[in-house]
């Protein structure tokens, strides 16, 4: 493993504990299903993928000193995810996500990410201490960021020096926390990773596909913005003009953490120095992949 990493990836690093069936579910109905216990949170989410396209990720968030943040922080390892600029708290317990599918789609889900918010600013240490970086030498790669950080320490890597550099990617996690992201909607180094409902509240709007959507959050000052419609398209928006790629007709059997694949896939085209076009179908092709259970070990 390389001494630097290639992407910081900053937010939640947590235990999805993921219920899934394959019969049709709603609200109130027990069924039989597999109930499983993995590394997950958008932050994590993201390494992982990042780390099967060979980059190194370092992780920047928070765990417990307790059972579960000890497992947890050894199973980042076995990935080959770089920890050691991860705060482990004992004042803090080990975040968890929690959520229901069933036939590929999401029943209902709970993120307890309160560490990480009670952790807030704490964990950007690294990248002023010397570690990662200083204020007069800030670090220069890509950072993923997604929005369990809360607003607070969004609007301080908004403006911080020590993000002065960095080529900024933003995931705001869920629908319910998108609106965290709008200090760094106008970041002139940020780009984007939103669905259509996200898209939706970040720019009050109600986009009718992908496109639009892109293209209303760069009207509302994003550098850049990815909008993922689920299995209908996905859109990149910039300055330059909107490109949009439709996904292959899949059967769906999972969608935690498609959106964290499909994002962490285009960052990895991307430092590849593939193209745009094709950078937003290579993400496009592996969440589908994702999504249809494809690339299970």
């Amino acid at each position: 493993m390389s001494a630097r990493p290639d992407i910081l990836c900053i937010g939640s690093v947590l235990w999805d504990v993921i219920g899934r069936s394959d019969l049709p579910m709603v609200a109130g109905n027990d069924k039989p299903g597999r109930i499983t216990r993995l590394p997950g949170g958008v932050a994590l989410n993201i390494a992982m993928t990042l780390r099967r396209f060979d980059l190194t990720p370092a992780l920047i968030s928070v765990v417990g000193d307790d059972p579960e943040g000890r497992d947890l922080m050894s199973a980042c390892g076995r990935m080959g995810l770089m920890t050691q600029h991860m705060l482990v708290d004992a004042d803090l317990p080990t975040d968890r996500y929690m959520a229901i599918e069933a036939q590929g789609a999401l029943i209902a889900a709970l993120a307890d990410a309160h560490s990480l918010e009670a952790a807030g600013a704490r964990i950007l240490a690294p990248l002023g201490d010397g570690r990662l970086g200083t204020p007069e030498a800030p670090w220069t790669g890509p950072v993923a960021i997604d929005g369990n950080l809360t607003e607070a320490v969004l609007a301080e890597i908004a403006v911080n020096p020590v993000f002065a550099a960095a080529d900024l990617r933003l995931a705001p996690a869920s629908p319910g926390k998108a609106e965290r992201l709008r200090p760094l909607i106008g970041h002139l180094r940020a780009t984007l990773y939103v669905n259509l409902e996200e898209a939706a509240l970040l720019t009050g709007q109600s986009p009718r596909d992908a496109r639009t959507a892109a293209q209303a959050l760069i009207d509302a000052g994003a550098h850049r913005a990815l909008v993922t419609e689920g299995g209908a398209a996905a859109a990149c928006a910039d300055a330059d003009g909107c490109r949009v790629c439709t996904p292959p007709a899949i059967d769906a059997r999972r969608i935690t953490g498609a959106g964290d694949t499909f994002m962490a896939a285009h960052i990895a085209a991307e430092l590849r120095g593939i193209g745009r076009a094709d950078a937003l179908q290579q993400a496009v092709l592996a969440a589908a992949a994702y999504v249809a259970g494809d690339d299970d070990d």
